[in-house]
């Protein structure tokens, strides 16, 4: 594939900029800094202050004002900006590399064109928003302001392309711990990469791959998790849910975010370390989904019904037949069968 030159329009130095904005005004929440203050830190003109500080209260941010005297904000905001993710992320290769935006179209193609441009292990590209979010097969993925965690990593792992399965099912293990760690309720995983809550997609993943036959060159992993969503759409809201709908209350994306990070670099570890085995058995432990479930699949070539029979070591899915016939799974969309799908 050759190479993109990615477009000014989302490397462009105001999140950078907005980025140190938020840090001054949260390092010190109760503090008033002036506007000249602000506008010499950040290296901007005191009218290109005032307009972020109008941006940011579109935001939610609740910036005060004070006459003549500057500004302060009332509590740390929930966005999720380079320096205030640093600090949860501190000793993890996350921390290191993060491209934040307000707005993107999707942040798994800004990822994969900052993967063609050498850009190191670890580094995140997180977005408030995504104008054409991407989940598997095609689909688009619900991308709502601020109210979700809109994330792609950037992997570069010691793994042969055989293993490559592996870090779907680690990413969604994470995000499963993550969820019922900030939730208390308990959620669940569909192979490969759904977290279910109450028997509703809260999170998906895509993974894709820049490999050769024997070895990586890059992984993207973007994850796509509903936070503080008031409701769903309508076509989806039967099958779709967030973690406010579910518990009744808003949460720290930041918080959610970091857990997520870092539960995920443990199961990434243990992946490079010791292979597919642990991650598959992992997700044994925790997943309805994954023995003697009856589900519905939908695969490239056919539709049928079957039963779960467990994950191979490496991480496929095996499933029995009604004729008996065991098979592995490579890549299938999997749903409950319900009594109506059998007949």
């Amino acid at each position: 594939m050759t190479p993109r030159i990615i477009s000014n329009t989302t490397t462009g130095t105001t999140d950078r900029q907005l980025d140190a904005l938020l840090a001054l005004l949260s390092d010190k929440p109760m503090l008033v800094i002036s506007g000249v203050k602000i506008a010499s830190e950040i290296g901007v003109s005191r009218s290109t202050v005032w307009r972020w500080i109008t941006r940011l209260r579109e935001l939610g941010v609740r910036v005060k004002g004070h006459p003549r005297s500057g500004y302060h904000i009332e509590r740390v905001p929930d966005i999720l900006v380079p320096n205030i993710l640093r600090r949860g992320l501190a000793g993890t290769p996350f921390a290191r590399r993060i491209h934040h935006f307000f707005k993107v179209d999707s942040t798994n193609r800004i990822a994969l064109e900052l993967g063609q441009h050498n850009e190191p292990h670890g580094a995140l590209v997180v977005a408030e928003e995504q104008s054409a979010g991407r989940g598997r097969t095609g689909r688009l993925w619900l991308s709502e302001k601020s109210n979700g965690i809109y994330m792609s990593i950037l992997l570069r792992p010691q793994l042969t392309p055989v293993q490559a399965p592996a870090l779907t099912l680690a990413a969604g293990l994470a995000a499963r711990d993550a969820v019922t760690e900030q939730s208390g309720l308990q959620a669940d995983i569909r192979w490969p990469n759904d977290v279910l809550l109450n028997g509703k997609k809260l999170c998906g993943i895509l993974t894709e791959m820049y490999s050769e036959p024997d070895r990586i060159r890059f992984v993207v992993v973007g994850i796509g998790l509903n936070v503080n969503h008031a409701k769903m759409p309508a076509a989806i809201a039967n099958i779709a849910t967030s973690l406010r709908i579910e518990t009744g209350r808003v949460h720290e994306r930041v918080e959610l975010l970091v857990r997520l990070l870092r539960c995920f670099e443990s199961y990434y570890n243990q992946l490079c370390t010791s292979g597919p085995a642990p991650i598959a058995a992992r997700f044994l432990e925790v997943s309805s989904y994954a023995t003697g479930k009856r589900v519905r699949v939908t695969a490239a070539q056919e539709t049928f019904l079957c039963t779960t029979a467990g994950l191979d070591a490496s991480g496929l899915l095996r499933v029995k037949r009604d004729d008996g016939r065991v098979e592995t799974l490579l890549a299938a969309d999997i749903s409950e069968a319900t009594d109506a799908a059998h007949n």
